[in-house]
């Protein structure tokens, strides 16, 4: 048979107690963190990925036409100049 210390139960109870207690503490200091780290964030303004491509190409397109363009000008005015 094993016998029991009740100093040792003891122990083993605040143990764990303590332990309960600490990963709660952690919890909320991590969630705490997240929420500190949204509010600072959360007054700049990002765009997804998605959003960037689409303007990524929509500027290159843009500038595809300017070329475009701008030979068709340079163009009309070399056949005007003549």
């Amino acid at each position: 048979m094993q016998s029991e210390n009740p100093l040792v139960a003891d122990f083993v109870k605040m143990a764990n107690a303590a332990a309960g207690t600490f990963a709660g503490m952690t919890r909320e200091a991590r969630e705490g963190a997240r929420e500190r780290m949204k509010e600072a964030l959360g007054g700049l303004d990002f765009v997804s990925r998605e959003e960037f491509d689409a303007v990524k190409d929509m500027a290159s397109k843009a500038r595809e036409q300017a070329e475009a363009l701008a030979e068709r000008v340079a163009a009309l005015e070399a056949k005007l100049s003549k």
